[in-house]
């Protein structure tokens, strides 16, 4: 069989064969699969066919091919490791999740054992928390533990350099040491009195350049996360980068997570595992009493950046809130809205609300983790969050 006629046999599943029979038929384009291939496609089968005639004799149950069994899920999950990349494996255990209701099998030891691990999977997880026997809570950790290395592997020496750099030039002087630490383009503007038309040039009478400083605390940093089930990813990845944050000399890091409730997890930044598992997942949303929380954890507005990450459905007073957001940015707060910080694409969240906290000059917009650094960076430079997010993340900021 012809490799391309093949993968869309593949793509299409039994209905594309002409006899429109199971993944084995003899008919139309499948009659030449091979042994892996028809295993290939009896593991897509159990999750993506409806009524292909392969699971439970053509009923329309989606959990027909794979039934509420610990073990068959168990091999299902082996077996689609076997056949397709770990990228391919993650959206289908996502898949299998929502589309099958495999929540409660999560709970089983034998089932944490067979995923591969991942950002959606840590959030299920996490979501379990206060149901799961302790059997399985020991397996969900490694598994979490296991994402949360990875992600520090892949995100937190970044986000060191982006910081360090931006703290560094933050601190200005008159009396730069070196040419890589003159600020050329604020030394034009403090000289542009100094333009000679005839030489169409500016003579700089003076410097502004990048101070060098390491050890005193130059920022302050307030993570406020909003712990709805829909921000599952924005808690991992924010939970991440506020232990990479903590672990910076110059940089004073706050994390709070909120439902209905405010619960401040600071002490645990040093351990994000620990951290993750004291978030609890699902409920409501009050973001006025989020802010008012982290209000007073704030002891120097000019030097203080906040965070809010949130899809902004406020369960709370809306009025109040945006009077605590104006009030903060009154007293020279750089406050910062992250509707997701996940790689989740376009979220769902409450355009009003953003709308009113754009009229505030309140940027509020998606970042995925690798621009987060990036976005810290301007923030510690105090640079206009709504230009960066337009000019890096090519979006315009509610």
């Amino acid at each position: 069989m012809e490799e391309r006629a093949r993968r869309w046999r593949l793509v299409l599943g039994g209905d594309a064969e002409g006899s429109g029979g199971g993944a084995g038929g003899s008919g139309g384009v499948g009659g030449g699969l091979s042994d892996e291939d028809m295993r290939m496609d009896a593991a897509l089968a159990a999750l993506y066919d409806s009524g292909r005639g392969g699971g439970n004799g053509g009923d329309s149950s989606r959990s027909a091919g794979l039934g509420a069994s610990a073990p068959r899920v168990a091999r299902w999950l082996g077996d689609i490791r076997s056949y397709f990349p770990s990228t391919v494996v993650q959206v289908m255990q996502k898949d299998a999740i929502e589309r099958l209701n495999l929540t409660r099998l999560l709970l089983e030891p034998e089932m944490l054992e067979a995923v591969e691990p991942d950002v959606h999977l840590v959030g299920t997880l996490l979501s379990l928390n206060k149901v799961m026997p302790e059997t399985a809570r020991r397996s969900a950790r490694e598994v979490v533990r296991k994402v949360v290395e990875d992600l520090e592997r892949r995100l937190a020496q970044r986000t060191r350099t982006a910081v360090a750099g931006a703290l560094d030039r933050s601190a200005r002087t008159h009396r730069p040491r070196r040419v890589s630490d003159i600020d050329w383009d604020r030394t034009i503007r403090a000289n542009l009195k100094n333009y000679l038309p005839e030489r169409n040039t500016v003579v700089p009478s003076r410097l502004v350049g990048y101070a060098r400083r390491e050890r005193a605390v130059v920022r302050e940093v307030t993570l406020c996360i909003d712990q709805s089930g829909s921000m599952a990813a924005s808690v991992v990845y924010s939970s991440v980068f506020g232990a990479v944050l903590a672990s910076m000399r110059s940089l004073r890091t706050s994390l709070v997570v909120f439902d209905t409730s405010v619960v401040d997890l600071t002490d645990q930044l040093h351990d994000p595992v620990e951290l993750l598992f004291g978030t609890q997942l699902g409920g409501g949303t009050d973001i006025n009493r989020a802010i008012a929380y982290c209000q007073g954890l704030i002891t120097r507005p000019a030097d203080s950046i906040f965070i809010l990450i949130s899809d902004l459905y406020e369960g709370g007073v809306r009025e109040e809130m945006l009077r605590r957001v104006a009030a903060m940015t009154a007293a020279g707060v750089q406050v910062i809205v992250l509707l997701a910080l996940s790689d989740e694409g376009q979220p769902h969240y409450d355009r009003d609300n953003a709308e009113a906290l754009a009229a505030l000059g309140v940027p509020a917009f998606a970042c995925t983790p690798d621009a987060f650094p990036a976005l810290m960076a301007a923030a510690v430079e105090r640079r206009d969050i709504g230009q960066w997010a337009e000019r890096t993340l090519g979006i315009r900021a509610s």
